[in-house]
């Protein structure tokens, strides 16, 4: 059996679709009752809340493998800590009583801060977490490394369900019309579909892989790639003349300078974050799937219908 938590999240949903697809029994950690996982019949669910220890009493009882994808995101620094530092703890607490083989735990590469980064492997940069919520994310990693877990670090995911890096492009793009940088900034993306199934072969794989795995398709994308793309399958104008970083957060800023939401959006696009994946594909037996292009343009309905409706 198969424990996933946030299942009911934009990768998670994804992922206990396909364990199901291949005939493995999943149970599922729903913290608020009532929740819709959406997986359809066979997935168990189980009510638990990570910030409340005693909640995952016996929670790992039979389970072969924990995929761990649920994190906080926003909230106070305590609120981030419970879930994902301590709800962590308790988590790694109950599958060591269960005599649990496998925990994966759903990283990110935000915790190596703002960059620039130029295909970096595994293990060659120190991280620096440049916010609360990515510090609580790295301690909770940092616990799962430690008991010989593994640690999947994507950079931008996309694809149904994305609600965060293609509607901040847009929004980005509604404020900022101008190429930052000239578009050169290359990225690592990949799509929900690709990485869903890189958590759930390494559900069942049978060799225990510890470590941490950067998760990005082979190929970065360009921010003019990545701009032209989207632009041309939303049907949005392009970008008309060119600025580069300084000269873009000076455009977005106000009285009282820059957003620093908006800081970080702009960052990652006039900025190089891209990681090299090679250890995680040659290593698997699943495929990235197609480039930036063909992934977006079988969801880009999705994106007009539903994210940006």
């Amino acid at each position: 059996m198969v424990l996933v938590t946030g299942a009911a999240g934009f990768v998670g949903s994804v992922v206990v679709g396909r364990l199901v697809e291949r005939g493995v029994r999943v149970r599922v950690l729903v913290h608020r009752v009532g929740m819709p996982v959406g997986v359809g019949v066979g997935v168990e669910e189980v009510w638990g809340d990570l910030a409340g220890a005693s909640s995952l009493r016996g929670l790992c009882e039979g389970v072969g493998t924990v995929l761990h994808l649920a994190s906080r995101i926003g909230g106070s620094p305590g609120e981030l800590r419970a879930v994902n530092v301590e709800g962590t703890r308790a988590l790694l607490v109950e599958a060591r009583r269960a005599g649990v083989v496998r925990f994966v735990q759903l990283g990110t590469a935000a915790v190596y801060g703002d960059g620039p980064f130029r295909g970096v492997g595994e293990g060659e940069l120190v991280e620096r977490p440049g916010s609360v919520t990515s510090g609580t994310r790295l301690a909770g990693e940092r616990l799962v490394l430690a008991a010989g877990g593994t640690v999947v670090r994507p950079h931008l995911v996309f694809g149904r369900g994305d609600r965060w890096v293609v509607p901040a492009l847009v929004g980005l793009l509604g404020r900022l019309p101008f190429w930052v940088e000239g578009g050169r900034a290359r990225a690592s993306m990949i799509s929900v579909d690709a990485l869903a199934g890189v958590l759930a072969e390494l559900a069942v794989r049978g060799e225990v892989w510890g470590g941490v795995l950067h998760a990005g398709h082979p190929e970065p994308v360009s921010g003019r790639e990545l701009v032209e793309t989207v632009a041309g399958g939303l049907g949005l104008a392009l970008p008309v003349g060119e600025v580069d970083l300084a000269g873009a957060l000076d455009l977005l800023g106000g009285v009282g300078g820059v957003d620093p939401v908006w800081a970080r959006r702009v960052r990652l696009l006039a900025v190089d974050h891209w990681f090299d994946s090679g250890r995680l594909w040659s290593g698997l037996a699943v495929s990235p799937g197609p480039g930036f292009a063909e992934a977006f343009g079988a969801c880009a309905s999705w994106y007009r219908e539903t994210a940006l409706a």
